[in-house]
This record gives structure tokens, sequence and C-alpha cells, in this order.
């Protein structure tokens, strides 16, 4: 399945800019045309050279790229929860999200009209945050009623979620994020039925000035005590460098010390911070990457392929991506016994290689 993340932000802090970079930038990287399911929805490739190399050495040819789905969401200002500006109506967007993409602006140009009056990066992420705090407030509150009627009839779960529910909107009323409150064991699936838009993993996009690369220390700050990842990035330049063709791109990169695209650089942020692997299926004609959590196995991951090939697992023949590149192939492989074989139990690395052996 796609990772889904929502871009949020201040008006001007440069989200559609990132948007736009980064669907450009999907397309172009592999030359696989991102496709808009909805004016601000984008599913863009994930880039990943490993797999470009090890499907050299396998012949395949049909190279289908693990996905991300990017929800650009309008702006939000003060009041967005309780409709003000156009936030309000694209709330909803992004409670299906596994992340949140959080750009804050961190560079002045007068130019470009701040809806606060003045750049203040920590400022303008409380103001995000706080109007997400009180969307999640209105939604717990609507939670609970239904829960408590529930929790009326002595059903176990939904008295453990209503008790949860209450420190939820305890937490929020004192400028909490939901994710602070642990889920309880016998209400496993309360933080899902919530989906609350405090309780997903937050990348922090420090939008600062071209030719910059390190994340403004405020923003650092911020990030690490919250428990999220944050990464720099200037939406303006990539914006500028995806019109550009790949030998002009890639010059300017160098001249300005920029070592990895924008798209790059979100991208691998936020499988960080949803503590995510990558791994392949290879065969003579079709390539594709996958992504898994961290700490999976090998029957884990034969389930993100096809739950019918779960169902019906054997066995699975596992090689580093490395490896097999090496061995020139799956021939060489067996010859020098790096490609093994593995029961379900195997726990998946990141770069792993696998072909599901499987009943019909």
């Amino acid at each position: 399945m796609a990772m889904k993340v929502g871009i949020v932000g201040m008006p001007n802090a440069g989200k559609s800019s990132l948007f736009n970079a980064l669907t450009k930038a999907g397309a172009e990287a592999a030359n696989y045309p991102f496709t808009t399911i909805e004016p601000n929805v984008a599913v863009v490739p994930v880039p990943d050279q490993r797999l470009l190399d090890t499907a050299a050495v396998t012949g395949a040819t049909d190279i289908r790229l693990d996905q991300i789905h990017v929800h650009d969401i309008a702006g939000l200002v003060r009041g967005a929860s309780k409709g003000e500006g156009l936030g309000n109506q694209f709330l909803a967007n992004i409670r299906e999200t596994d992340a949140i993409i959080h750009v804050v602006r961190a560079h002045e140009d007068s130019n470009v009209v701040h809806p606060e009056g003045d750049v203040n990066p920590v400022r303008d992420i409380d103001t995000i945050e706080t109007e997400l705090i009180y969307a999640d407030l209105d939604q717990a509150e609507r939670r609970l009623q239904r829960v408590s009627k529930d929790a009326k009839s002595l059903d176990p779960e939904a008295i453990a979620e209503e008790a949860w529910l209450k420190d939820v909107i305890a937490a929020l009323q004192s400028g909490k994020a939901v994710r602070t409150v642990p889920v309880p064991e016998d209400a496993p699936n309360a933080m899902k039925s919530l989906s609350p838009l405090t309780g997903k993993p937050v990348l922090f996009v420090a939008n600062v000035t071209e030719g910059e690369t390190e994340v403004p220390p405020q923003i650092a700050e911020y990030a690490n005590a919250q428990g999220a990842e944050a990464v720099a990035i200037s939406s303006r330049m990539e914006a500028e460098l995806v019109e550009m063709d790949d030998e002009e791109a890639a010059a300017m990169r160098e001249e300005l010390e920029i070592p990895e695209s924008g798209l790059t650089t979100v991208i691998n942020g936020a499988f960080a911070l949803l503590d995510l692997l990558t791994f392949f299926t290879v065969g003579e004609q079709i390539g594709q990457s996958w992504h898994m959590k961290k700490g999976g196995t090998v029957y884990d991951a034969a389930g993100e392929i096809h739950t019918d090939i779960q169902q019906g697992f054997v066995r699975a023949e596992v090689i580093n991506f490395q490896q097999l590149i090496d061995a020139g192939g799956y021939v060489g492989a067996k010859e020098n016994g790096t490609l093994r074989l593995e029961g379900r139990d195997y726990v998946m690395q990141d770069g792993d290689v696998i072909t599901v052996k499987h009943t019909n």
C-alpha cells in the first residue's frame, strides 16, 4: 500500500512550491509520470537507484517504483479548525495519511507576504499545531459520545476506549498532542478509530534560503522535543531545479553543495520518521520496490506483495541487492552461495531482494 503524507503549513510557507517540486521531480527522476488523483493530491514514484541497478543484472525492463501519495493541504491560519480561511475544509483530507509534512518558512523575502507580518518559525509551528489540536479536540469529543453509549453495555473494549478518550481530551485541552497518550491494550484500535491529526508522526521541513542546507536551530530543537524529524530544503530552488534538464540541475546542486534532491531529502526523512525499510522483488521481466515497517518478517513482506502470496507462503529466496549485483544475477548468486532460503520468521533487512515461493 502506498505511503500517504499530507503537507501542512501557514499560507506562503512554501507548501505549493514543495508540492510542485516533489511531483515534477518524481515524474522526471525515472521518467514515470505522477498521477493527479484530485487537484491537491498526487501519486509520486519513489526514486531508488538500487532497484534500477539490480534490475539491470536480471534483465528486468518493467520497473515499478514504490509510491508515495502527497496531499497538498490549503494554508492553515489561526481559527482554521473553526472555519477560518480555507484550511478547515481540507483537514479531513489528512486524517487518513500516515504522516504529516509540516513546511515552516525560515527565510526572509520582502516580496513574499507573511500572514502574521514577520517570519517567526516557532510561532508559526505553534499556530499550526494549535489548529490541529483544536480539530482533534472536536473529533475526540464527538467520538466519546458514541463510545460512551457502547461502554454502558459493559463492553470491555468500549470501556477502555472511553477512558482513553477522556485522557485524550484532557491532554488536548492542556495543549498536548494525542500521541502523548498511550493507547490501552484493551482497546488497540482506539487510535485508528479516532484518526487524530496530532497522533501522526511529523516531518518538519524548514523552507530555507536558496543554498542553505542546515535546519535552523530553533526548528531542530522544537522537532527534537516532539520526537519528530526535521530536514531543510529551499522550496523555491527545488521548483526551479526540476524545470532544468538533468545535467544543468546536477551542475547547480554541485555548485551549491547540495548532495541530493529535495524529493530524496523529504522521502528519506519520511521513511526514517515512519521507521520503514525498502525491499525488492526482481525477476527477468519485472522489478519492483516495496516498503514495510522495520522489524517485520519475510512473511509480512509477502503480505505487502499480495495476501494470496502470504497465505500460501512456503519459503523465500533472499539476497541483499548488492550481493545480487556483485554476483551478476541469480545464477551467479546460487553458485557462490549468497542466495539463501529463509522461513517465514526471517526478519527483513533494508535492501533485501526476495522471491516468495508459495502454493496457489
